[in-house]
């Protein structure tokens, strides 16, 4: 039985229990009801101070939890049972939940005290991963979505939005029950399901005839009612959180979406509606940067394929205040924008905040004692927020004039509209200051919550309560004067109430109005008739008051909530205004510089000066910056070295763009680009053995994607593509995705290779061009100089990596050996053929014997035997002119030249290494 499957198992009624169902106690009975009306989830049913499970739930409680597996025994049997602490489930509930289990809480509705009978329970939460409220279960800085995907037409019937029912159209709407949002889109099949796997969703509800592929992400599939995704139904769910349906979505996939979403969370939070949920709100996917799962993950934005902490763009930019900025960041980052006009108006908004920088610590001060007003407003809305709750309402909202105040000299239009935007909510504020105490305690029921001063009813209990005590306060004295006993005492224990304690001694003291209560070792306690009169005064004051108190909190808490709307509007202010501060504070710590896009000029390419890669350069001591200078549909050919710097190259210009599309400025000295409606990444090997994928098919269907869906304004990264067949399949198939990228796309691409031969493929297309990482070699090592420079690399130095890595000292010294022999045999095929051979490279110079030609010559020909290496299929382009007869001066200063390590050569050894090459030719 697989996992789904035994999790399946232990849901709904334990069948041992349906069969002894008429003999069951009333409890256990009760229990067997909510497990057959919740049959979709574990039940955990509340027993005193625990939640309990029964049977085969019990037992996977207890393996899942690491808590003990008791057992019930009553007349119709013995019952296994597990339990967990309600004052500490949390944590349990996290495991259960990461095991992939529902849990459906089913708690005591009615006090206990005042049940006649077995206690009334029922399921008032249920919690998945994708509805999930509970703080200690959530991620401060992350949204928790809970997710549905519906198809048009099919068995959800059609709208006047879409009356033909277009089966190819595909509506996807997720909600955050933590905070309220709710985002609904639609798209064909393919971009529905990129826009899915960028959100991501926790758990996910999938309409009828509509199967998903494997995602990237693994989500819970719940199932649900079928009929949620009815066209009606979903209208008639929608109209409870906008008015007019048809005026938020544009298509009967997308109301269905949207409907059994908020559907399906209304029933996780007991089938009431989510009266936070003020905002329905629909994008188009490309109205933003389209980033797949696969461009996603290769760029390393939140999730890095190393070890190393703070190894992604996310942590790099993450100097966020809140809560609120947190999950803004990440969702900027998800969404880069498309709108140069929007885009401008967040760096003119980071800009200032750059050159302002008491106006950015102001900011940081106050943000940082921000509460997640999100969070906060949705707990009130569900009636789950206590006193404290209220509290760290009022202590965000106190901070909003200071906030104000800070953004009071800006000059940026988006500054200026955030801060108008930052609703004091005055009234809110007096309210929750003027009813709550300033410390108030966890319980809202147990008193001490109410100002004092705020209603005047409460005031009369109280003083009713305080002058009883205080009468009290003053017995002591009183009867010890008329008792003439010293050592006597008042006190007060919650067993017995009120009593006066007289030692054993002085028993023969007490009047006769004393009433014995209790009977101690070595004293009496007492109580007089005016005393106990005195406590029934006191506790129906106190009761009396507690009681009043908890209902005018509740009114207060339901007053807050009607400007749930208002609140909402302010943590979205709050939220843009930390990533805002975030982008200036990263972006003067790390000298990073503020984008200029091209204004509407088509042909503009990729242009930056001194590129950095934002994360690699935080982890390492030094890092050679590099330019890049793409026109507009062109194809760059990046070879070189493994470990050079190719893949770091390429992953930084995509990150300089990305970066610069979500508003923030980018690590370079300079950076001029054209706004990108996609970025596709074919980055590294990985396969899907599972899904029957090798590394080279998942290679394929990647660029398959890329050539299906890139477009003249795409950024294109490709890494190595063909390396996982034959060295003729795989030239071909990097020939001919290059070809068609440049002649059939248009879309600007770089493209490491070790294919040397598809360097010629920049001889016969004007837009596609050769760069290659440089490096030196020194008395057989070789070292990496990770800077770009224009034309195709003269070699792969693969040996030379391999005994960087570790390589065993033989298989290097072998793998050098057969290198040199296959070397050999190129250089004697080319005598065969009529071309030279100089130290097993060919000469392609022109006739005139210069040393720059002979030099010239050696080079080209070292990548005409990288070329012949490759196989046969790789047939050498470049035509080979007369060959130049071996001078061995000239290869003796060709070979120093070639060796030398200008990068640590300093002036004078230059001018002594000049000197000898010039006597070495005279």
């Amino acid at each position: 039985m697989n996992a789904d499957a035994q999790r399946e198992a232990v849901y709904g009624a334990p069948p041992e229990m349906l069969e002894v169902r008429d003999d069951l106690t009333p409890m256990l009975s009760q229990y067997a009801d909510l497990c057959e009306e919740h049959d979709d989830a574990v039940v955990l049913f509340q027993v005193g101070d625990f939640y309990e499970a029964f049977c085969g739930a019990a037992e996977a409680v207890a393996r899942t939890c690491e808590v003990t597996l008791t057992q019930r025994e009553d007349s119709t049997g013995t019952w296994p049972m597990a339990g967990i602490p309600i004052d500490n489930a949390a944590g349990y509930l996290e495991r259960l939940l990461d095991a992939g289990y529902r849990v459906a809480l089913a708690e005591q509705v009615e006090d206990a005290e005042e049940a006649s009978g077995l206690v009334d329970r029922a399921v008032t939460q249920l919690i998945t991963p994708g509805t999930v409220v509970d703080e200690e279960l959530l991620d401060a800085g992350r949204a928790t979505y809970l997710g549905a995907v519906a198809r048009g037409g099919g068995d959800g019937g059609s709208s006047d939005s879409d009356a033909e029912g277009d089966t190819d159209t595909y509506g996807l709407a997720v909600v955050d029950v933590s905070t309220g949002e709710c985002l609904v889109t639609g798209a064909d099949r393919a971009l529905a399901l990129e826009e899915l796997e960028r959100l991501a969703p926790a758990e996910l509800v999938v309409g009828p005839d509509c199967g998903l592929p494997d995602l990237s992400f693994d989500p819970m599939e719940t199932p649900f009612e079928p009929d949620a995704f009815d066209a009606d139904a979903a209208r008639e769910t929608l109209s409870a959180y906008a008015p007019q349906p048809d005026a938020v979505v544009e298509s009967d996939a997308e109301l269905r979406a949207v409907g059994a979403a908020l559907a399906y969370a209304e029933y996780a939070q007991g089938d009431s509606q989510l009266a936070y949920v003020t905002r329905v709100t629909r994008f188009d996917p490309r109205e933003f940067l389209q980033l797949d799962a696969t461009a996603i993950r290769s760029l390393e934005l939140f999730e890095s394929r190393s070890a190393r902490a703070g190894s992604t763009l996310f942590s790099v930019l993450d100097e966020t205040a809140c809560a609120l900025g947190r999950r803004r960041l990440e969702a900027w980052l998800r969404r880069p924008l498309v709108d140069r006009d929007r885009i401008e108006a967040r760096l003119d908004a980071v800009d200032t905040l750059c050159d302002d920088a008491l106006a950015r610590a102001d900011l940081r001060e106050h943000l940082s004692s921000v509460y997640d007003l999100e969070r906060l407003v949705a707990r009130v809305s569900r009636e789950r927020a206590d006193a404290r709750d209220l509290r760290s309402l009022k202590t965000t909202l106190d901070r909003v004039p200071k906030l104000r105040e800070a953004l009071a000299g800006t000059d940026s239009t988006l500054l200026a509209d955030l801060r108008d935007s930052l609703d004091e909510l005055e009234d809110v504020r007096d309210l929750v200051g003027d009813a709550v105490v300033s410390d108030p305690p966890q319980e809202i029921t147990d008193g001490g919550v109410i100002a004092d001063g705020f209603d005047a009813k409460l005031d009369d209990i109280r003083g009713t309560a305080e002058a009883g005590r205080e009468w009290v306060s003053n017995l002591e004295a009183r009867e010890q004067e008329r008792t003439g006993i010293d050592s006597l005492e008042v006190g007060y224990n919650q067993v017995h109430g009120y009593y006066i304690e007289v030692t054993n001694p002085n028993l023969d003291r007490v009047p006769d109005d004393y009433q014995r209560r209790q009977t101690l070792k070595n004293s009496e306690r007492f109580y007089t008739p005016e005393l106990k009169e005195r406590e029934d005064e006191i506790l129906r004051a106190s009761d009396r008051a507690d009681a009043l108190e908890y209902d005018l909190f509740c009114e207060v808490r339901a007053d807050v909530a009607t400007e749930s709307a208002r609140i909402q509007a302010v943590a979205d202010a709050l939220a843009d205004l930390d990533v805002l501060r975030t982008l200036a504070d990263v972006a003067v710590a790390n000298d990073y510089a503020r984008p200029e896009f091209h204004a509407g000029d088509e042909t503009g390419g990729i242009r930056i000066d001194g590129g950095r890669h934002p994360v690699v350069e935080r982890a390492q001591d030094e890092f050679v910056p590099n330019p890049a200078d793409l026109p507009r549909g062109s194809v760059a050919l990046v070879t070189g070295p493994n470990m050079s710097g190719k893949s770091t190259y390429m992953r930084q210009v995509a990150l300089v763009c990305v970066l610069a599309q979500v508003g923030g400025f980018v690590p370079a000295k300079s950076a001029r680009l054209p706004v990108l409606d996609r970025v596709f990444t074919r980055i590294g090997a990985s396969d899907d053995i599972a899904g029957g994928q090798s590394t080279f098919m998942r290679e394929m269907s990647e660029l398959t994607e890329i050539l299906h869906n890139a477009t003249g304004d795409s950024l294109v990264l490709l890494d190595e593509v063909g390396r996982g067949t034959s060295t003729a399949d795989g030239l071909a198939i990097a020939r001919a995705a290059t070809e068609f990228l440049h002649d059939e796309v248009g879309a600007t691409t770089l493209f490491a290779t070790h294919y040397h031969d598809l360097t010629d493929a920049a001889d016969d297309r004007e837009g596609v061009f050769n760069l290659h990482f440089t490096a030196a070699r020194r008395d057989g090592e070789v070292t990496f100089l990770h800077s770009v420079a224009d034309g195709p690399s003269s070699s792969s130095y693969g040996v030379e990596v391999a005994q960087l890595a570790g390589v065993p000292a033989s298989v290097v010294a072998r793998a050098r050996d057969l290198v040199d022999e296959t070397d050999a045999g190129v250089a004697d095929d080319a005598d065969a053929d009529g071309v030279a051979a100089t130290n097993g490279e060919v000469d392609e110079t022109a006739e005139d014997g210069t040393l720059a030609a002979y030099v010239d010559g050696l080079e080209n020909g070292h990548r005409e035997n990288e070329h012949r290496k490759q196989g046969p299929a790789a047939t050498a382009t470049t035509a080979t002119a007369a060959a130049a007869e071996p001078n061995p001066e000239l290869e003796a200063v060709a070979e120093a030249l070639r060796e030398a390590d200008l990068a640590d050569t300093t002036p004078l050894e230059a001018l002594n290494l000049l000197s000898d090459l010039k006597g070495t030719l005279e």
